[in-house]
């Protein structure tokens, strides 16, 4: 009896430590799964050449984690603004750019970091760090605000905006944005200076470029612009009328 109740003990003994082994091994594994996703580094000439890149800046989408009072003294041309203390809250607002490379930026780093890494955390799978605008001169910095589609439809919508449209002449015709004024990028230098002044400015067009472009130049006479990250090619969510 007594030597059966070893036989028993020892039995016990080793399916304990097999039991242990495993959820050590599983235990091991979650670990290393959990710290293999992570964020990048991206310096901010890597940065500068992406948005100069009218093809490939559309596959990044740049976050300004700064307060808004930073961003609009200055930020990298085509990144939104979305504070690092705002980020848990409207993580929504750019769920459906979960496919593009997403890069995060303020004036050091440090809270980029805690951004990109909130990211990472929230299933992201391509996040990169930017080199902050107080470590790097950027040769694309722009008082130009890019603004997603959800608060170009409210802004819109409000018209409390100065809208200008950039697209072709037919698309244009096929459908605008409410109120929106058709301008051409070509002679736009000069039709500017004829336009009302009494509201903040909002620039859209087909894919974003000429937008872009006309919205700077508005900047650059002092004036607040906002303009879409997304064209009408790109969001077919716009409420456009003919």
């Amino acid at each position: 009896m007594k030597k059966a109740s070893i036989l028993l003990v020892a039995a016990l003994v080793s399916v304990m430590a097999f039991v242990g082994c495993k959820s050590n091994d599983t235990k091991e594994a979650n670990t290393t799964e959990a710290t293999t996703a992570s964020y990048k580094e991206m310096t901010g000439e890597e940065l500068d050449k992406i948005q100069e890149d009218k093809e490939e800046k559309e596959k990044y989408l740049v976050i300004d984690v700064r307060s808004k009072e930073e961003y609009e003294a200055g930020h990298v041309k085509f990144a939104i603004n979305i504070p690092l203390d705002e980020l848990d809250s409207r993580m929504s607002e750019i769920e459906d750019y979960k496919s593009l490379n997403i890069v995060t930026i303020c004036n050091t780093g440090k809270k980029s970091a805690e951004a990109a890494k909130k990211l990472v955390e929230a299933g992201y799978a391509n996040v990169y760090n930017a080199q902050g605008v107080k470590d790097f001169k950027y040769t694309t910095i722009t008082k130009v605000n890019t603004i997603l589609p959800a608060e170009v439809k409210e802004k819109v919508a409000s018209g409390d905006y100065t809208v200008i449209d950039l697209q072709d002449e037919k698309d244009y015709v096929a459908g605008h944005m409410k109120k929106a004024i058709h301008a051409n990028m070509d002679t736009f230098e000069t039709e500017m200076e004829t336009l009302p002044t009494d509201k903040p400015f909002l620039t859209y067009c087909y894919k974003g470029n000429r937008s872009w472009s006309a919205a700077e130049m508005l900047s650059q006479k002092g004036h607040q612009v906002y303009t879409t990250w997304d064209g009408t090619k790109e969001y077919d969510g716009y409420e456009l009328e003919k």
